[in-house]
């Protein structure tokens, strides 16, 4: 399933991220325009940032098309030993259900991870990697005779990024971290970090 919604999901990322380079492009040209407007930074991630996200998952797993999700990421401390990195801790919880001979089942995977964030020149960009676990909470339907889908523990690995769209939100992806092949959404900062 994975391997045949893998390009579709890889296209609508990419149309996502030439969306909102365009709209970058458009901010960009439009400021000069405006008297005393200030030129807009982005500082990127750094030790205490600290964001939400809101997802949508794309080639869900098993007969799910569509899963709903959300984020919440907080950057902890600095690794100068791994070529300047920056530790993050993430938490995720996503949502998706499907139905078979009209039975439906529902599935809210919940997890944590370690996340490595690249060190970047271009502070728009946020690319990083990841491992935790996860807890799958599985809803069956009553009545069903069929072999069973269990709640129980699951790995992590993701593989994800950022792109700032300003210094307060980021176009988000990630793909391995819940119910999707591939997350896609919005995030937005909280508070300022240090």
């Amino acid at each position: 399933m994975m391997v045949r919604t893998l390009p579709t999901a890889v296209a609508t990322l990419a149309l996502v991220a030439i969306a909102s380079v365009n709209a970058n492009a458009q901010a960009g040209r439009q400021a000069p325009r405006q008297a005393g407007a200030a030129s807009q930074t982005v500082s990127g991630v750094k030790v205490g940032y600290t964001d939400v996200a809101a997802v949508v998952g794309l080639g869900g797993i098993g007969e799910a098309g569509l899963a709903l999700g959300g984020r919440f990421e907080k950057i902890i401390k600095p690794l100068p030993n791994m070529a300047d990195g920056l530790l993050g801790i993430r938490a995720g919880i996503d949502w998706y259900s499907f139905s078979v001979l009209g039975y439906s089942w529902s599935y809210i995977p919940i997890s944590v991870s370690a996340n490595y964030h690249f060190k970047m020149e271009n502070k728009k960009w946020d690319p990083f990697v990841g491992a935790g676990l996860g807890y799958y909470v599985v809803s069956e339907p009553s009545g069903y005779a069929g072999p069973g889908y269990n709640s129980g523990i699951y790995f992590v690995g993701v593989i994800g990024t950022r792109y700032f769209l300003n210094d307060n939100m980021a176009v988000y992806a990630d793909a391995g971290a819940g119910a999707g092949s591939l997350h896609v959404g919005l995030s937005w900062r909280i508070g300022k970090g240090s």
